[in-house]
């Protein structure tokens, strides 16, 4: 039985701790926050113990492993805190808004031989499995252009937005991540526009809300990224994978595949799947699966800081090339 501490308690770190809970081969040991409402909650719900002190939960003889899902600006302190108490650690996406930062902790991180693996849940999804396995198994041939759409239902609250570090390392960091899993080689080049279509007072806080981004790879591979803060009809995430044999796609989830014909209509279909929780239920459990699996098997970890530190660095390419109207080059001297 891994022990587990679960650092956070807002909404990711809800789905985290009812998962440990949940796992047969995992005990949740106490959820640590300083926001004793939320802890107090959340520990009596899944029966664990409630701490708001969260640093002081690292020191603990009887945690194993930690799972951070407390806000950005605390993630490096916290996970170098862990890491030097010989603890694993399970770690929401960014590692920092600050590169240099962020940087310097994947470093500290190598010299101790700590074992970090980052959230990027959507590898974990049952549909990009799938499409990663039929990848590797050469059902397409040689991998061309990958194409990515990711919108959100609508734009998070004006407080959250102003301390995400912006779209590009709050949104589409996932998707750089996932370019970088599907594409199977390290993008080179970034070309990125970005616009304020649906909100365009998000210049006052220097975000924006729609960007396109395309990246190129040594070998020429294609990725194409579109990324929206609001799309009416729901929570929009789709992929496709072109191969020298084939094409590979995946598609919207809905609470049901019922369709309705009437003299009106002949494909009326329930809306699509509001929000991420909704729709990467699943993966959240798949990655908890395989971070616990890796571990007590002495596997490497699915994830690891250099994932983290190469999808922080894209973001920041792509913001140059928005800034500055030119292709930036990708440096991963790093």
């Amino acid at each position: 039985m891994l022990r587990i501490a679960v650092l956070g308690a807002g909404r990711i770190a809800n789905i985290h701790a009812a998962n440990v809970a949940a796992h047969p081969d995992a005990t949740l040991v106490v959820v640590a926050d300083p926001w004793r409402e939320g802890v107090d909650g959340l520990a009596a719900q899944l029966g664990c113990e409630a701490a708001y002190d969260c640093a002081a939960v690292l020191s603990r003889d009887d945690i194993d492993a930690v799972v951070i899902g407390t806000p950005t600006d605390t993630h490096i302190d916290l996970l170098l805190a862990a890491v030097s108490q010989g603890k694993a650690v399970l770690c929401e996406k960014p590692i920092d808004l600050n590169f240099a930062k962020a940087r310097a902790a994947a470093q500290a991180v190598e010299r101790e031989g700590g074992k970090v693996m980052l959230g990027f849940n959507r590898r974990f999804d049952p549909d990009t499995l799938r499409l990663r396995q039929a990848i590797d198994a050469g059902q397409i041939g040689a991998v061309r252009q990958v194409i990515i759409t990711s919108r959100d239902p609508g734009l998070a609250p004006r407080d959250y937005l102003a301390h995400s570090g912006g779209i590009l390392r709050d949104m589409t960091i996932h998707d750089f991540d996932m370019a970088r899993h599907l594409l199977g080689e390290e993008p080179i080049e970034v070309s990125a526009i970005a616009s304020r279509l649906v909100d365009p007072s998000l210049a006052q806080i220097d975000d924006f809300d729609s960007v396109m981004v395309l990246l190129r790879t040594a070998s020429g591979k294609q990725c194409h990224i579109n990324c929206c803060r609001e799309a009416v009809y729901g929570y929009d995430q789709r992929l496709e994978v072109s191969g020298a044999k084939g094409v590979l796609l995946t598609d919207n989830h809905r609470p049901s595949t019922l369709r309705h014909w009437n003299h009106e209509h002949t494909e009326a279909l329930e809306p699509l799947q509001h929000f991420f929780l909704e729709r990467y239920a699943e993966a959240y459990r798949n990655e908890l699966g395989q971070f616990i699996q890796a571990l007590s098997a002495g596997r490497a970890l699915p994830t690891n800081m250099r994932d983290g530190l190469y999808a922080l660095h894209l973001a920041d390419c792509a913001l140059e090339s928005i800034k500055t109207g030119r292709m930036v080059e990708v440096n991963y001297a790093i």
